[in-house]
């Protein structure tokens, strides 16, 4: 646009605002470069961290899903198969109440004292079907974690700590014991004396 007071060409004022803004505009974003990189690739690890948690978290969750839902499966049962070694027990005594003796050879009672022990043997089998086992302790040493010692026994020919007798089976239900075992430990047998002209003879 000319200025007809002069003659010369008038520069509009936004123009002349745009001209004189450019080289500090350009400036300031030549300055600023490193430090939104900087930003940037901050945000960017942030983003990755927080994603590798999330991923993190997602994975122990489904460990921690898996193990509940086998623990369920293995020992949902557990206090139902509480309540089934009652009846275990119950048979067994049955069974032991009869002495050998009086057992019949042949004949209707003869199948009915057969007919306990195999109703006994099937539960047992069933029971462990479903991850109950019965702890055989005769024999082992004694462990605190399964056997639980009603009384000593003195016997010279089995090691101090032995289990020689059980009162009741004990059963464990997976990695876990459902019931131990009431039992009888050996003490060692008696002291060995000690030799003669030693200091307790004195």
């Amino acid at each position: 646009m000319t200025n007809p007071k002069n003659g010369h060409d008038e520069v509009p004022i936004d123009e002349a605002d745009q001209t004189a803004e450019a080289p500090e505009t350009a400036e300031t974003l030549a300055d600023a470069g490193p430090a939104l990189l900087a930003a940037a690739q901050a945000e960017a690890r942030d983003m990755k961290d927080r994603m590798l948690r999330t991923l993190a978290e997602m994975e122990n969750l489904r460990k921690r899903t898996e193990r509940e839902v086998a623990d369920a499966r293995t020992y949902g049962v557990t206090s139902f198969a509480r309540d089934m070694l009652n009846v275990a027990d119950n048979m067994r005594r049955a069974f032991e109440s009869l002495p050998d003796e009086a057992r019949p050879a042949d004949g209707p009672l003869k199948a009915f004292v057969e007919g306990i022990d195999l109703t006994e043997r099937e539960l047992l089998k069933t029971l462990e079907k479903h991850g109950v086992k019965k702890i055989a302790p005769d024999g082992q040493k004694f462990d605190p974690n399964l056997h639980q010692a009603m009384f000593e026994i003195p016997n010279a020919e089995v090691p101090k700590g032995t289990v020689v007798q059980t009162v009741q089976a004990g059963f464990v239900i997976g990695e876990r014991v459902l019931r131990p075992a009431l039992v009888g430990v050996s003490t060692g047998g008696p002291k060995a004396a000690p030799p003669a002209g030693s200091s307790e003879d004195a």
